[in-house]
């Protein structure tokens, strides 16, 4: 008789290893079904960086908080170093340090708090002398290198909690605890459905009926600048496209003179985000694309625009591009994650707002939950 398991993960990216991860917690037998041989799209495709400040404020900061949390517990038992801590927001605009006040009064801002002047050129002196009228500095962030880290966890899911990997592999159908693959049959009593971007596979119609879309980033890889980042590094325009700051009142001043002095930079959803590697390069990005199937190519004129904030945010000259690469993602204009039981036993979990790396885990959690009772995770 073929081995039965309690669960199916259809999808390997960071949800499905999310929900792989909170139902082995519980003690149960997981399989995880994936089409490709190895990591490969959103979940690799990224800053690796786990966002908690600036989270939409009901649901998805919560998220994040959590997931940063289980982040930091999985690195731990399974090897993948955190490369960077912190998040510095650099802003050059007053109707942006407005923003920056009006999060600091609320619950959101834990951890955070303005820097000085002169704690900025003590602690950055390549960044102290840039245009920045203020820099919000948060304590929480941290960052894994993705297209490691992926890898890592799927190898410890199944070395530490005996997760069951079937590779290179389509699931066709689900007729609960049948699950239908191009290897045959696996038997399963719940279902995890992790699709990523994939909305004509499992479920269409169903799918079909929430307006999904792709969105379309491009992302670079530049040589080392020569010194340590002090954390990562944000700039205004990640204000207007970050929802817990965007949605504060304070915001639309701010969006208002952005699409004036910035239009094509907000015409190509251009904001910028600043990592660092453990080899001093940095992943730098990005810009946001949307449509049904996007065209799978990198163009210049949007690099050039990333470059250009770079260079005003910082006050500094982009090092040399190493890397170019394009990723996509799911999208949905009224909604960050799409939750769906098309079966009683079946559960489909998608993040509709490219926010998989720094929330995936909590919402893992919830689908566990969903499916099998609230019972906590060991």
């Amino acid at each position: 008789m073929a081995e039965r398991f309690d669960l199916a993960v259809v999808g390997a990216g960071i949800v499905g290893l999310a929900c792989a991860l909170a139902a082995a917690r519980r003690g149960l037998r997981v399989i995880v079904v994936d089409r490709d041989a190895q990591a490969n799209g959103a979940s690799v495709r990224n800053f690796g960086f786990i966002t908690v400040t600036g989270q939409e404020r009901a649901s998805m900061w919560a998220r994040a908080r959590r997931t940063r949390e289980v982040w930091c517990e999985v690195a731990a038992a399974a090897g993948i170093p955190l490369v960077q801590r912190g998040l510095w927001m650099v802003v050059r605009r007053p109707e942006s340090v407005a923003v920056l006040r009006e999060f600091l009064a609320t619950e959101m801002a834990a951890g955070c708090r303005l820097l000085s002047p002169t704690e900025v050129r003590s602690r950055c002196p390549r960044l102290g002398d840039g245009p920045f009228s203020a820099v919000l500095e948060s304590t929480i962030e941290v960052r894994v290198e993705s297209r490691e880290a992926i890898p890592r966890v799927a190898a410890w899911l199944a070395e530490a909690h005996g997760v069951t990997f079937l590779r290179n592999t389509t699931v066709h159908r689900i007729d609960a605890p049948a699950v239908h693959t191009s290897r045959g049959l696996v038997h399963a009593e719940r279902v995890a459905v992790c699709p990523g971007d994939d909305f004509s596979g499992l479920y269409p119609e169903r799918l079909g009926a929430h307006q999904l879309t792709r969105c379309k980033l491009q992302m670079l890889r530049l040589a080392s600048p020569g010194f340590k980042l002090p954390a990562a590094l944000m700039s205004d325009l990640g204000l207007m496209r970050y929802l817990g700051y965007a949605q504060l009142p304070a915001a639309g001043a701010l969006v208002a003179r952005l699409g004036a002095e910035q239009p094509q930079h907000v015409k190509h959803g251009v904001h910028l985000i600043v990592v660092q590697s453990s080899d001093g390069s940095l992943v730098v990005g990005d810009s946001h694309h949307y449509a049904a199937t996007p065209d799978p190519f990198a163009h210049d004129e949007v690099d050039r625009l990333i470059l250009e904030e770079f260079r005003a945010a910082l006050g500094l000259d982009p090092p040399a591009v190493v890397e170019r690469w394009v990723g996509t993602y799911a999208s949905a204009a009224d909604r960050q994650v799409l939750i769906d039981a098309p079966e009683p036993a079946v559960r489909v979990a998608i993040v509709t707002c490219g926010a998989g790396a720094s929330t995936g885990f909590a919402i893992g959690e919830e689908l566990i939950a969903s499916l099998f009772g609230a019972g906590v995770a060991a």
